[in-house]
């Protein structure tokens, strides 16, 4: 009896169909960032009953990011000032693009030439943070307004993009952020009234104050965190957007640049090893699964396609900081020459490889958080 030669193509296709999808897969999570790779993991999770997908695991209580470290600094007592614009060192002119950008929405939302001309004065104020850092009532006295005349100006600006420019100290820039995202309640109102204890990581006291439980005001400290306590460092060199969680954190730790993984910005995949009876739906990759067997298989490529994206962004991470360490503290006018051919040919991995993996990675650093590519020679293609 002649074997069917059909049969051997429906599966030498099905085979190819299942490689195609697969390497499709992987090149998906390579690229993707910690909020896309998250959604990804939730959906693949919610189709293959051998995946568990759980949230990542709260930030311990006073672990602050380090852009957070001046501003918290400044709340313990250390020159914060709440009815003025922080530390006094810091009070000096505006980056030029974010003046250029407070510029034309001046222009745009003041059409009268009074409020216009408060407007200006109250951006010449401006600290690189996006913070004032001027007192509003010595500058009405300047300008011969009333409080009311600047006080109608300044809420106007507060409404600009980013959320938080303009601020008049740390309070005000975060709750500036809560209102645009539509978090802001009573219960951050107290965390807002309360920052010493917040950066003292007292959240047994605060969550007493604000009558929630533990648990509660540790969602709260993460939202927090997730904030950009100075907006207006988004223009400089190769900063990112503020709110976000960041891929990668990277600190000065005994003299050397230490780069880790952001634990705290990716849920934990777990895989149920156990098969248990009944057909599995979807699987990862979006290859369908034969039954719970197949499933298990699947979710254990996931695994260790999430895992080699894990070692491929550290690796690279790495490799990159170690030579661009300077623009940490000198900033993007530090960067040496850098081409992904030579970190690739580093690290023995393909050039695309390393354009995929930094596609979507973000840093965390003391300059700020900014994005991964960007530690290239020309930085965001400027």
């Amino acid at each position: 009896m002649s074997a069917n030669p059909h049969l051997g193509i429906r599966q030498t296709q099905t085979q190819r169909l299942m490689l195609n999808r697969r390497i499709m897969a992987s090149l998906g999570v390579l690229r993707a960032d910690a909020a896309g790779l998250t959604r990804y993991l939730e959906e693949q999770a919610a189709q293959n009953p051998q995946l568990r997908v759980e949230p990542a695991p709260p930030p311990a209580a006073g672990e602050w990011l380090p852009r957070w470290r001046h501003v918290l600094g400044q709340v313990l007592g250390q020159g914060f000032n709440a009815g003025g614009g922080g530390d006094a060192a810091l009070a000096q002119s505006a980056a030029p693009s974010l003046m250029a950008h407070v510029s034309a929405r001046i222009e745009a939302l003041f059409p009268a030439a009074r409020a216009r001309e408060i407007a200006f004065a109250l951006a010449e104020a401006l600290e690189p943070s996006g913070w004032l850092g001027r007192d509003t009532k010595v500058l009405a006295a300047e300008l011969h307004c009333t409080a009311a005349e600047i006080g109608a100006v300044l809420a106007q600006l507060q409404q600009m993009e980013p959320a938080g420019l303009f601020a008049r100290n740390l309070a005000e820039c975060l709750r500036l952020q809560l209102a645009e995202s539509g978090q802001m309640d009573a219960v951050f109102a107290v965390v807002l009234d309360n920052l010493d204890l917040l950066a003292k990581g007292d959240l047994d006291r605060l969550g007493r104050l604000a009558l929630v439980d533990h648990s509660e005001m540790l969602r709260r400290f993460r939202i927090i965190r997730g904030l950009n306590p100075k907006p207006g460092t988004q223009f400089e060199g190769f900063a990112t957007e503020p709110l976000r969680e960041p891929d990668l954190l990277v600190r000065l730790e005994a003299g050397k640049w230490q780069v880790a993984l952001n634990r705290s910005a990716l849920p934990s995949l777990h895989i149920e090893k156990t098969v248990a009876g009944g057909a599995a739906g979807g699987a990862a990759g979006g290859v369908a699964g034969a039954g719970s067997a197949g499933a298990l298989a699947q979710a254990r490529v996931l695994g260790r396609m999430v895992e080699a994206r894990s070692v491929t962004l550290l690796r690279v991470a790495r490799e990159v900081m170690q030579r661009q360490h300077a623009a940490l503290t000198g900033g993007p006018g530090a960067l040496v020459p850098l081409t992904m051919a030579e970190v690739g040919a580093a690290l023995e991995l393909a050039e695309s490889t390393v354009s995929r993996v930094v596609a979507g990675a973000s840093l965390d650093t003391p300059l700020g958080t900014f994005w991964l590519f960007a530690m290239w020679s020309q930085p965001l293609g400027r």
